[in-house]
């Protein structure tokens, strides 16, 4: 029996999902996961093949899932459907936010409080066809399109094996995809599978406000995480040329890394938005007189066709610019300061900049390469922090065995790291997608825009052809987590890539309050578009 192929049935699915509360690093993402094997197990494919089917674990007791429907032709040709079903938190529903895992009750209050709505949401409120709440969006609306897939598969619509894979974690770490990879490699040796493709099915995103066109995408945009560590020297407040304030060295960085134009990149119609600061804080834990010793910033730096090692020398080179203007702002400052202050004397001093791997080696060259595995050994075992702010200690305890060296900046990468993908160049995929253009504009009059990058970030990232030449080396040499509780598995991504696309739905505002899903287009024409889709990958 069909049970996720109309509007209204997916629309009762997708309120289905939504309900469970699945907030990356909540209970309830085990919750959910745990319910879409129930969902699955009741089907009659299931029951005669239990062991297709499966919930894997990730180390922290969270899970993704597996689900595999073979075709009745024996053949290898698989499609993996790809999804997530976490979602962010709902702080900015304010007021709302009992309602934001509820969407047909929360439309209803919408509509409640229409005048006090945003003009757009105003106006598609009046349209009557849009659903509301925190993950009808990003990416609920997605997987609800492939459990319908999955159950055409059963159903024998496709000539192939459909394996839809869905994950925990997307939102943070992506630690659910990480752990995937394995899976997958074994999936393909035990079942005898060929991947032909991965389709995701995030959402498309608008370029601009109002923008009326229909995106899929052939690849999906990078992104790198860089960290700076600055270890300055303190001083008392009374005495401030005796040291130099890490937050001073952090400031001289923001000036030089946050908006720069040097790292925006075109490709095509997409342009990377400049890099912003995500963190920037110093690391002082109680408040005294005494100045901070250390500060820590991080920077979201998007990418589309760079190689890995010309964003590392960008950054590289601002860091050594702002510590050449620490430099000359600190002297300056001495000598405004020395003329109103008869006995002041200062010395120069120079700021010192390196990558993590040279401060890496440089302690091991002073203490040993045991003492330095027995330091980093012994924080790994009584870590506490998360991703971030553990790289930073890590860092910082080398740091501190090299102190004089200060003052110091040292540029490291902590997790997420996702490589810029693209299929864009692909004749197979070409050719799927002109004929799902000219499916879709012969059949619902619409016109498909086909773009190269999918910029809102997905896992398609860690399964799709990278989209610039150059290995990873210096990425992970300079990331202190590598092989200490995190490694970035470059090898089983080589071996697994592949061919990938994302056909997702029609929404609007992710990681809003206002996040909404369009019904008509999402759950009438956009099912056809991707088993239409699934139909040409499988002719490879």
């Amino acid at each position: 029996m069909n049970s996720w192929q109309s509007k209204e049935q997916l629309t009762e699915l997708l309120s289905s999902l939504a309900h469970y509360q699945s907030v990356t690093g909540t209970n309830a993402e085990i919750a959910l996961a745990e319910y879409l094997h129930h969902l699955l197990a009741e089907k009659t494919y299931f029951q005669k093949n239990s062991d297709h089917l499966n919930l894997h674990p990730l180390d922290d007791g969270r899970h993704l899932l597996t689900a595999l429907v073979k075709g009745a032709s024996n053949t290898k040709e698989t499609i993996i459907l790809l999804s997530h079903f976490d979602v962010v938190g709902t702080e900015d529903y304010g007021s709302l936010e009992n309602l934001a895992f509820r969407p047909k009750e929360l439309t209803k209050e919408m509509n409640k409080i229409y005048d006090q709505l945003p003009l757009q949401v105003q106006k598609d409120l009046k349209q009557g066809e849009w659903l509301f709440g925190r993950g009808t969006m990003d990416m609920k609306a997605g997987l609800s399109i492939h459990l319908s897939m999955l159950e055409r598969a059963m159903n024998g619509e496709f000539n192939g094996n459909i394996l839809l894979l869905t994950v925990p974690d997307e939102e943070v770490n992506s630690k659910g995809m990480l752990t995937a990879l394995p899976v997958l490699n074994q999936l393909k040796e035990s079942e005898n599978l060929e991947f032909n493709a991965c389709l995701n099915g995030e959402p498309m995103f608008s370029k601009y406000p109002g923008d009326p066109s229909y995106y899929v995408y052939t690849g999906s945009i990078g992104k790198v995480l860089p960290g700076f560590y600055c270890y300055g020297k303190e001083s008392h407040v009374g005495e401030p040329f005796s040291g130099i304030n890490p937050n001073l060295m952090n400031s001289f960085l923001s000036l030089q890394l946050e908006l720069n134009e040097s790292f925006i990149e075109k490709a095509g119609d997409e342009v990377t938005p400049p890099p912003v600061s995500l963190m920037q804080r110093d690391l002082k834990e109680e408040y005294s007189v005494q100045t901070p010793q250390a500060a820590v910033s991080m920077y979201n730096v998007l990418y589309l066709q760079q190689s890995f090692n010309d964003i590392n020398e960008k950054l590289l080179e601002s860091a050594k610019k702002a510590a050449k203007n620490i430099e000359t702002h600190v002297n300056e400052k001495a000598e405004k300061y020395a003329d109103m202050a008869s006995d002041f004397t200062m010395s120069y001093s120079k700021v010192h900049v390196m990558m993590y791997e040279e401060l890496y080696n440089e302690a091991v060259k002073r203490f040993g390469q045991d003492e330095i595995d027995r330091i980093q050994n012994l924080l790994v075992n009584q870590r506490e922090q998360g991703d971030r702010d553990f790289s930073t200690l890590l860092v910082q305890e080398l740091a501190a065995m090299c102190k004089d060296l200060t003052p110091l900046i040292v540029l490291f990468y902590s997790p997420p790291f996702y490589p810029a993908v693209s299929s864009h160049q692909d004749k197979y995929i070409s050719r799927v997608m002109d004929y799902v253009k000219e499916y879709v504009a012969d059949k619902y009059g619409l016109s498909l825009t086909v773009s190269e990058f999918f910029t809102g970030l997905s896992d398609l990232s860690f399964i799709g052809p990278v989209s610039s030449k150059g290995k990873l080396d210096q990425l992970t040499v300079n990331m202190p987590l590598q092989n200490h509780g995190f490694t970035f598995p470059s090898d089983i991504m080589e071996k697994l890539t592949m061919p990938i696309l994302n056909i997702g739905p029609l929404g609007k505002d992710a990681h809003q309050w206002t996040e909404r899903l369009e019904l008509s287009y999402s759950f009438e024409v956009l099912p056809e578009i991707v088993s239409e889709a699934i139909k040409q990958l499988l002719k490879k």
